[in-house]
Order: C-alpha cells, then sequence, then structure tokens
C-alpha cells in the first residue's frame, strides 16, 4: 500500500470522528471526493427532482468528473485536516 493510500485511509476514519459535524457543501465535497478515489468518474443518470439527496450528491461527483485518483485523495486528506484544525 502506498503512503498516500494510508494516508488518505487514516483521513477517511478521522473524518467519522470529527469534533463538530460538516456543512453540508464539506459534506457533499468529500462524499465527491471519496467516490471519486474509489469508484472513478461518476456513471449513471442523475437522480430525479423527487430525490434532492441524490440529485446534490451526483452534482458533487459529477463536478470533479476526470479528476485523477491520486489527486481526489490529497484534496480529500486536505480538507479533513482543516477540519481538524477548525
Amino acid at each position: 500500500m502506498s503512503d498516500l493510500q494510508a494516508q488518505f485511509e487514516a483521513a477517511v476514519a478521522s473524518s467519522k470522528t470529527l469534533p463538530e459535524r460538516p456543512d453540508n457543501a464539506t459534506l457533499l465535497r468529500l462524499y465527491a471526493l471519496y467516490k471519486q478515489v474509489t469508484e472513478g468518474d461518476v456513471e449513471g443518470r442523475r437522480p430525479g427532482l423527487t430525490d434532492m439527496v441524490g440529485r446534490a450528491k451526483y452534482d458533487a461527483w459529477a463536478a470533479i468528473k476526470g479528476t485523477a485518483a491520486d489527486v481526489a485523495m490529497q484534496q480529500y486528506i486536505a480538507v479533513v485536516e482543516q477540519l481538524k484544525a477548525a
């Protein structure tokens, strides 16, 4: 396992024990970055108007389409570190 992968997994674990719940925009950013790392680019159809949460998640993930997994890992780690410092 690479050092970056280990740091990413540690950041994922840390994100579950943050002292304060992040705002929705930050949660969507973390979700999108995590999905980009673990599954790659978003696929499938965008959820309908009645599924507002699903739509927001899909849109956040689609916004970073094409981002390399290594870059997404670094960004995820940076966001979690920022939240821990706050």
